[in-house]
């Protein structure tokens, strides 16, 4: 009886957390296995479909035609996350879906040109989390802690909040990306191969892992002068990574029940929390000077503070959702990845302006040795009326950008608004951001915008 209880608790309090702004959603797709609903399986699927209107890099070309500007529309996530539990202590975790998908690129590997397998065409789907859990002490009541641990391809990869942020629920239209600093480089889609812990002491939240870097093999520059050494990706038989993440939650407690931190909740929770995070592993990244290959460790540090309070009349059910990171990261000397999402650009061999130093397209220096802070902010606004169609929230962040390897810093804005048509589970984001454009390491020659919509949905 006690673990029947245990087990429903946690169900509620995990379908509480897939399920912000949306009272009618429920348990959503879950299938019992037995009568009492002890044993079962769910699923979660959703899509993120964008639209997007983008001044480009000066020096870019799409398709062989030279361009400045780009309209598109692409498929930035189709998911499918499938759980079961027949025991308390045992759970299975599978992951699977693709990502950015163009009408030019984005298409399975080895595909080219057009026709049917055309660059942009037929993605690979793979795994995003397959992980095995055990419960080695449950949560109770009575007890303050708890633990868990598993192994496998997993998401428990430290740092920060936004780190192991869900895609389901971001108060923007999507994370800002330097949150995931090892980006398909050492890891997975923000996935390594390795073993976690989780649990709780009272207020306390703690994520802990080991973990088997994928192989990275980039060969560095030679270069003659200490100042000029630039390190990049070069860990080939990989030493272990270590992360961890602790969270002080001072108002309502989170549900740990799966990796995926909630970006707003829309008023349905008082939240207050403070968390510091750290990724470390050595012999990652090479650097070579004079003919001499130098290797080095990466450490990455980070301190978050995550705020979602309703506020003003209760009729009205506005809330204020902030969050704030400060990340000091360090691959080496000089490192620096230019990043861009779904970019589509490429070279224009006879463009002869002044060129881009991250390159064609929407590419962006995004992550690097140095620091970033990010802070983000905004307010649901209140009912027009007791049963509104849509729910109205407003948001801006900031980002400063220091990296080692750029001699000015970048600051970088998004502002949009969210309309819920239905939560977080049918919703429209609309957003404008800007980038900074280097045409020189002590020079950004402009900011570049970038319109975008995204239609969400997921059951």
């Amino acid at each position: 009886m006690k673990k029947t209880i245990l087990l429903l608790s946690l169900l509620l309090s995990f379908g509480f957390v897939f399920s912000q702004g949306s009272p009618d959603y429920g348990g959503g797709l879950k299938f019992n296995l037995n009568p009492e609903g002890t044993k079962y399986m769910r699923f979660i699927a959703w899509n993120q479909i964008w639209m997007r209107s983008s001044a480009m890099n000066p020096g870019t070309m799409i398709g062989d035609e030279a361009i400045s500007k780009q309209e598109d529309i692409g498929l930035r996530r189709l998911r499918l996350l499938a759980y079961a539990q027949i025991s308390p202590r045992y759970m299975i975790v599978t992951h699977i879906g693709i990502n950015n998908q163009t009408f030019i690129n984005g298409g399975a590997s080895g595909s080219s040109g057009t026709g049917g397998y055309g660059n942009g065409k037929k993605p690979g789907l793979f795994f995003h989390d397959a992980w095995n859990e055990y419960a080695v002490v449950l949560p109770k009541e009575e007890k303050p802690f708890s633990l868990s641990m598993g192994a496998g391809l997993h998401y428990y990869m430290g740092l920060s909040r936004l780190t192991m942020s869900s895609t389901l629920n971001y108060m923007t239209i999507d994370a800002p990306i330097f949150n995931w600093p090892l980006i398909e480089n050492s890891d997975q889609f923000a996935r390594q191969i390795g073993i976690f812990a989780k649990g709780k002491y009272n207020r306390l939240e703690y994520r802990l892992s080991i973990n088997k870097p994928f192989a990275t093999n980039q060969v560095p520059t030679d270069v003659a002068e200490a100042d000029l050494a630039r390190a990049v990706d070069n860990n080939q038989n990989a030493k272990w990574s270590k992360a961890g993440y602790f969270e002080y939650q001072f108002f309502d407690k989170e549900s740990n029940f799966l990796p995926f931190k909630v970006g707003s909740y829309l008023g349905t929770k008082k939240m207050f929390n403070v968390g510091a995070g750290f990724y470390t592993a050595p012999s990652s990244t090479k650097s070579s000077l004079n003919g001499v290959v130098e290797k080095h460790a990466t450490n990455l540090f980070a301190g978050d503070v995550f705020l979602d309070l309703p506020i003003g009349n209760k009729e009205k059910k506005m809330a204020f959702t902030g969050y704030s990171v400060f990340y000091s990261y360090d691959f080496g000397p000089n490192y620096i990845r230019n990043i861009g999402i779904m970019n589509e650009g490429v070279v224009d061999p006879t463009f002869t302006g002044g060129r881009a130093l991250a390159g064609p397209g929407n590419l962006q220096p995004m992550i690097g040795t140095g620091s970033i802070w990010y802070t983000q902010a905004g307010i649901l606004l209140p009912n027009a009326n007791e049963k509104p169609k849509v729910r109205i929230q407003p948001f801006a962040a900031y980002t400063y950008k220091n990296f080692d390897a750029l001699d000015k810093a970048s600051n970088q804005f998004d502002f949009g608004t969210n309309f819920f048509l239905d939560g977080h589970h049918a919703k429209i984001t609309a957003q404008y951001s800007n980038r900074p454009v280097y045409t020189a390491a002590d020079k950004i020659d402009s900011y570049k915008g970038e319109f975008l919509v995204q239609l969400q949905i997921y059951l």
